[in-house]
């Protein structure tokens, strides 16, 4: 299996694998599940084979569009004897959203939406996410001047209406609860990330929402999927990866200027989310935004 890769520049939302290179042979021999820790858009232009999702499985031929979520086990298998031919894309869709949309809740939706589900159908059952695929695959491989910014603004409409077709059926367009929810979380999120270098206690994010601590847990928790104090180490560890790169700040005094009152404590929170110290950050930034296809459960030769 060979692909040219079109490597963006550092913090580009999209890699692609493309262009005359990407013919792949599977056969039966290679019927592992694999995962990746991004957004996993393909399009079949030709052979014939099984696409193995989650615990689905689903015939592919030409014409053929997936739409696979980050940490979802796939396989794709060529019937044997076969040639199978795909492009890919693969979408940083968290890092690009939170800089797309400037309501933070908003982009939270729009990512979790586009996440609920993997998708598998034939290009003419939805022309328009079919054609958005296929105008970024072209605007990629071209490299035309401007291109990059050309690709985003079409990935902007197409991560739209995936969140639009991913919708429950069972979610209304308006619904008055969820907007006073999603207000009140709004005004949260808009203090922490004002004042995340401060001492913020829990029990200040309630008052601010005028209800009670306990009650105020359950409902950020429930809707952000995440602790309230889980939320803000996150604001603080993201703020720290920034300042590591670009400054040559002492590691303890980053840590102050984040919030964290002990190096251990930011330590600790820095590893546990981004994989490694806030030193071995500082040394290799680019290699946290360029791994898109980091493979948990098996790493293909060539990837």
């Amino acid at each position: 299996m060979e692909f040219r890769y079109y490597q963006m520049s550092a913090g580009s939302p999209i890699l692609a694998l493309l262009g005359q290179k990407w013919v792949q042979n599977y056969g039966n021999d290679v019927d592992y599940l694999h995962f990746h820790n991004y957004l996993e858009i393909g399009y079949c232009y030709g052979g014939n084979g099984h696409m193995v999702l989650g615990e689905e499985e689903e015939r592919f031929y030409g014409g053929i569009v997936t739409v696979i979520p980050p940490n979802y086990p796939h396989t794709t298998n060529s019937d044997i004897g076969t040639v199978s031919k795909w492009e890919y894309l693969f979408i940083d869709v968290e890092g690009f959203m939170k800089k797309f949309l400037d309501n933070p809740v908003k982009a939270e939706k729009v990512i979790q939406r586009i996440y609920s589900r993997a998708l598998f159908f034939e290009e003419k059952e939805n022309l328009s996410i079919s054609e958005k695929i296929r105008k970024i695959m072209d605007i990629m491989r071209d490299g035309e001047e401007f291109f990059l910014e050309e690709a985003k603004g079409v990935l902007a409409a197409l991560l739209v209406e995936i969140a639009r077709l991913n919708r429950g059926s069972g979610e209304d367009k308006v619904a008055e609860d969820a907007g006073k929810l999603t207000n009140m979380i709004t005004r949260v999120l808009d203090y922490v990330s004002y004042h995340y270098m401060e001492d913020i206690k829990v029990e200040d994010l309630a008052n601010i929402c005028h209800i009670s601590e306990t009650h105020f847990r359950r409902v950020f928790t429930s809707y952000m999927k995440m602790s309230p104090l889980e939320y803000i180490n996150t604001v603080r560890v993201y703020t720290a990866c920034e300042l590591l790169e670009t400054t040559d700040a002492p590691v303890a005094d980053i840590a102050h200027k984040c919030g964290f009152t002990t190096n251990s404590t930011f330590n600790r929170n820095f590893k546990q989310q981004m994989g490694v110290t806030p030193l071995e950050w500082r040394k290799r930034p680019e290699s946290y935004e360029q791994q898109l296809l980091r493979f948990n459960i098996h790493s293909e030769k060539g990837w």
